[in-house]
């Protein structure tokens, strides 16, 4: 939970996705069995850790949309609700924190797509993860990072403080 005078952003890649059929459009790519893995642990994850989104901001794309219901497998003890924005299909830094700002709960997830969901990550933290994995952002990236403002319409990129860093990759 999220103390007051404060926003929490759980800002995830989706899963790894599958390519075995080339006449998918990209939209349209599901999650491969790895990503289908690693999007539950993931979940587990978050909530083993406390880190319960109450509101969920996703792109429409299958491979996010996949990623989000498996992890919402999970026991979290809020079930956020999910929105899915058009605008995060392969959005910008800048098209991600326009849409971080129409949020309104306190704790909110938001899952995309790189390279703009790294781009973002690396903007938001006053001091970014050490791990080499963070600037890539690779699948199944989590990171997560609290705000001190009373809405996010407040929030700017460089004040978050980093509370997590997590990259489960579903290959064990």
């Amino acid at each position: 939970m999220t103390p007051p005078g404060y926003c929490r952003l759980i800002l995830t890649r989706h899963a790894k996705s599958d390519w075995d059929d080339p006449s998918l459009p990209d939209e349209a790519r599901p999650l491969n069995e790895r990503g289908r893995r690693s999007a539950r642990a993931l979940g587990d994850w978050l909530a083993s850790r406390g880190h319960d989104p109450e509101e969920v901001l996703c792109s429409p794309a299958r491979r996010t949309v996949e990623t989000w219901e498996r992890m919402a497998g999970a026991v979290f003890e809020t079930r956020p609700a999910l929105r899915l924005e058009q605008a995060l299909y392969h959005a910008t830094p800048e098209t991600m924190l326009e849409v971080l700002r129409s949020a309104r709960a306190p704790t909110v997830m938001m899952i995309g797509h790189n390279p703009g969901i790294a781009a973002f990550a690396a903007m938001l933290p006053a001091r970014p993860p050490l791990s080499p994995e963070f600037r890539r952002f690779p699948t199944a990236a989590t990171l997560v990072v609290d705000f001190q403002a009373d809405g996010w319409a407040d929030i700017r990129p460089g004040q978050g403080s980093m509370l997590d860093f997590v990259r489960l990759d579903g290959r064990g």
